[in-house]
């Protein structure tokens, strides 16, 4: 496409001004096409080599007609893993109609415990499903677990490892209540109901964000944590010297994050309440760019790409709120703004062209998702991080059930 040159007389200064935001906008467009190729090309490069080193695998091997049966389940398994760490459902779905895995859900809990290959952020999501197989499988998993004679958080410490927590609250819920389950039948007598080993669960886990930290200033000391877990144990109290294990073994050494083997990018313990690509409209050049956005800890960071360390923002979503809004050239769009502080710029941050973090320039953020029901979902997903916190309101609501049974 040809534009007519800057300094044409048919054109005003409006015009030749217009033109000029085209252009850099076409030449915006062009570097985004060509990176996209370069990352097309990458994973093309890495599968033929992945392929190359099979083949040449096979071809080492014994020629026979096993060494061919084993080497084409190889790579159904490859391919169906990465159809997992995609979407869980339709990779276990792929692997049991190839008949790499049949439908025997304690086989599948198995392939999913020793999760060779598998990303920890889509384990936790496929166990944390309410279909009655996920949850069926949920408990299956849990049972590849030997707790007896651990204590709670070495209980805690393997079963974190072997998958990322869900973000959302339900899930977290079946999951911490399948542990709690399990925990107590390996270790009849340290608590008298499950509701007390759910209930501690959780307080460990909040024990070890705010010990280990570094934004949480103040440190509860250990009499705090005696205090907010007075009364759980059936409407008694634990021994203290069962509480002062526990904390020192947190103080001692904070839960580890257990690597994802997908190449997943999650910044926090748990998994991020939301992520997926959106299109996000510029603040002072506006453009439409495609980002991957991250939903974690009140705040939404965007990147250029998935594999990116850094985001390219930051957007704390304290005092904002979200809507849905209309805009003429995309659909399915939704509106981050502050509804006290209108015409003023939202405190976020971003990094420029030379990499420097510098203040954003936006007074509202306006993005765009693939479909009304996508649009919807990070709606609401943006909602619940502004106002709540899962992990104190399932706390509260098992203390208020173990209330009205006293």
């Amino acid at each position: 496409m040809d534009f007519c040159p800057a300094g044409s007389s048919d054109l005003s200064e409006a015009e030749e001004a217009e033109i000029e935001t085209i252009k850099q906008h076409r030449q915006e467009l062009l570097e985004d096409i060509k990176k996209l190729k370069e990352e097309i090309a990458e994973v093309f490069a890495e599968i033929e080599c992945f392929q190359n080193a099979e083949e040449r695998q096979e071809a080492d091997s014994n020629p026979g007609e096993q060494s061919s049966k084993l080497s084409q389940r190889d790579k159904l398994l490859s391919l169906g893993r990465k159809k997992f760490n995609i979407d869980p459902a339709k990779g276990i779905q792929y692997l049991i109609e190839h008949e790499v895995l049949s439908s025997d859900l304690q086989e599948i809990a198995k392939f999913l415990h020793k999760g060779e290959g598998l990303n920890k952020t889509a384990i936790g999501d496929y166990l944390g499903g309410r279909d009655s197989i996920n949850i069926q499988i949920l408990q299956a998993f849990v049972e590849c677990h030997q707790f007896a004679n651990l204590n709670l958080v070495q209980a805690l410490r393997q079963f974190l490892w072997s998958f990322r927590l869900p973000g959302e609250a339900q899930k977290i819920d079946r999951m911490m209540e399948a542990f709690a389950n399990w925990y107590c039948k390996c270790n009849p007598g340290v608590f008298h109901s499950t509701d007390t080993c759910y209930i501690l669960s959780f307080s460990v886990i909040m024990l070890n964000t705010s010990l280990h930290n570094p934004n949480v200033k103040d440190k509860p000391p250990f009499e705090r944590f005696v205090s907010i877990n007075r009364g759980i144990d059936n409407g008694g109290d634990l021994p203290e010297e069962l509480l002062k294990n526990l904390f020192e073994s947190i103080k001692n050494e904070p839960f580890s994050i257990p690597e994802d083997d997908g190449n997943d990018l999650t910044h926090t313990f748990f998994n991020p309440n939301r992520e997926g690509w959106l299109l996000k409209l510029g603040g002072r050049v506006k453009t439409w760019k495609r980002r991957w956005f991250i939903l974690t800890d009140n705040c939404l960071y965007y990147f250029e790409y998935t594999t990116d360390k850094e985001p390219l923002g930051i957007i704390p979503l304290e005092n904002l709120s979200v809507r849905k809004v209309d805009d003429p050239k995309k659909p399915n769009c939704f509106e981050l703004f502050n509804p006290n502080c209108k015409g003023q710029k939202i405190k976020a941050c971003k990094t420029d062209g030379d990499g420097k973090v510098v203040e954003g320039k936006h007074q509202s953020y306006k993005i765009s998702a693939a479909t009304p029901a996508e649009r919807d979902e990070w709606i609401e997903a943006i909602r619940t991080s502004i106002t709540q916190d899962p992990f104190y309101d399932l706390v509260s609501a098992r203390k208020k059930k173990i209330a009205s049974k006293n």
